[in-house]
């Protein structure tokens, strides 16, 4: 008999298949999460290249502009003239 209701409980307990039921939806959830990652990293990676190249140049742009500027010795201090 004692056997008998171990199958009873087991087969109307519920714990069981709630646990299995959050182990498919966490899996589910990191499946998605991975895809998302994977589709967009190439783009992140693309963009962040693109802004570091713009960025050097605009630096560099920028760090011959001031060259010029103070080595030009064309006198002019403003005054006016």
């Amino acid at each position: 008999m004692k056997l008998l209701n171990i199958f009873k409980t087991f087969r109307t307990d519920e714990d069981g298949a709630v646990t299995v039921d959050w182990v498919v939806l966490t899996a589910a959830i990191v499946g998605l999460g991975i895809a998302v990652v994977t589709t967009v990293s190439g783009g992140l990676r693309t963009a962040a290249t693109t802004l570091t190249t713009d960025l050097a140049a605009t630096m560099g742009d920028a760090a011959t502009a001031t060259d010029a500027d103070t080595g030009t010795g064309d006198g002019d201090s403003g005054s006016g003239n």
